[in-house]
């Protein structure tokens, strides 16, 4: 009869996409059910990229194929989430200066994470300077629930911003624990429902505002958006210095705007070339992509349509995807990491 030492090694041969590690590695399984010729493996759920799961389930299936003469089933269970009320993971996008575009990116990958078929808010917590409702087309919020603030919504993701609660170009002067308890009231004071993912929008700068906001979420991992050039690589770099002394766990860099591709099919590198990638190296950080120069992200920003939807096969809009998707995944493998609440249990 089938083991469970058996099982569980055939099961070290599991990896999880993007993770290199396997699902024994990661403490996914929750147990393993050893029955006459059936074996029924439980594994953490990782439903917040439905395409690992299939991926390791075919994983699983394949392993115990060694065992002759045994039907081999998968089952997932929802693991226990890190949120805030219905908020299954809270991730910041963050640069170390302004005009790399964060706005830009935090946007797409909103959009394309609901586009993928998750349950998608996006708050804009850059305070001093709300783009998010010009990037998205929205002019005001839906009237409030009570005392709740309702989010509008676009392309499927629900959205806040004081530049929805405020009068067009008035300044806001706020100190570190005003723009905290603006934050604070974001999560508690809207009606955000159930989602995969909040998308926040964090201030560029590792100064008073960012550190205050950093601290007041309970954020499931940061990503850092940069240039290829020097000056936006230090930046970048302290802010992402920042999240680690922070413990906030990082997701990876985002290079963008990092090359223009020409009508005679010859590449420029305006802002220089691989500095993401270098910074991702010099700091053991994921690099989740490069994101090229296009005119239609401009467009799109201004005119309120992401160009994962007004040109959703350009080349930017498949890096965007592409980036979305790895970090989805990477979002599921550090949820689910080193957490196994519950212990493997054997039944023979």
């Amino acid at each position: 009869m089938v083991t469970e030492e058996q099982v569980t090694t055939a099961l070290k041969q599991v990896f999880v996409p993007t993770a290199e590690q396997s699902v024994i590695d990661l403490n996914l399984v929750r147990k393993i059910t050893i029955a006459d010729k059936n074996i029924t493996v439980t594994l953490a759920s990782t439903a917040l990229a439905d395409e690992v799961q299939n991926f390791v389930a075919a994983g699983v299936k394949s392993a115990l194929q060694q065992f002759k003469n045994t039907v081999v089933q998968v089952d997932f269970v929802a693991a226990k989430p890190q949120e805030l009320n219905e908020i299954k993971n809270i991730v910041a996008v963050m640069s170390g200066k302004g005009g790399v575009g964060k706005s830009t990116v935090a946007v797409n990958i909103a959009v394309a994470l609901a586009q993928s078929g998750a349950r998608v808010g996006l708050m804009d917590a850059d305070i001093y300077g709300p783009n998010i409702p010009t990037m998205l087309g929205v002019e005001k919020l839906p009237p409030p629930n009570g005392n709740k603030l309702v989010p509008a919504v676009a392309y499927d993701v629900k959205m806040i911003s004081m530049g929805l609660l405020v009068k067009p170009g008035q300044p806001l002067i706020w100190r570190g624990p005003m723009l905290n308890s603006a934050i604070r009231q974001f999560l508690a004071d809207v009606e955000w429902g159930e989602l995969d993912y909040l998308i926040v929008d964090l201030p560029p700068g590792t100064g008073d505002a960012a550190l205050s906001l950093a601290q007041a979420l309970p954020l499931s991992g940061a990503i850092i958006v940069t240039l290829p050039q020097l000056v936006s690589l230090e930046d970048a770099s302290r802010g992402l210095q920042m999240f680690r002394t922070l413990e906030v766990p990082i997701l990876g860099v985002i290079e963008n705007m990092s090359y223009l591709d020409l009508p005679d099919g010859t590449r420029m590198d305006i802002f220089g070339s691989g500095g993401g990638e270098q910074l991702a190296q010099a700091t053991q950080t994921p690099f989740l992509g490069k994101i090229p120069i296009d005119q239609n992200v401009r467009i799109g920003g201004d005119s309120g349509k992401p160009i994962v939807i007004s040109h959703p096969d350009s080349p930017v809009a498949k890096a965007l995807r592409e980036i979305a998707e790895s970090l989805a995944a990477k979002i599921s493998v550090a949820a689910l990491g080193g957490k196994n609440e519950l212990p493997i249990n054997i039944v023979e």
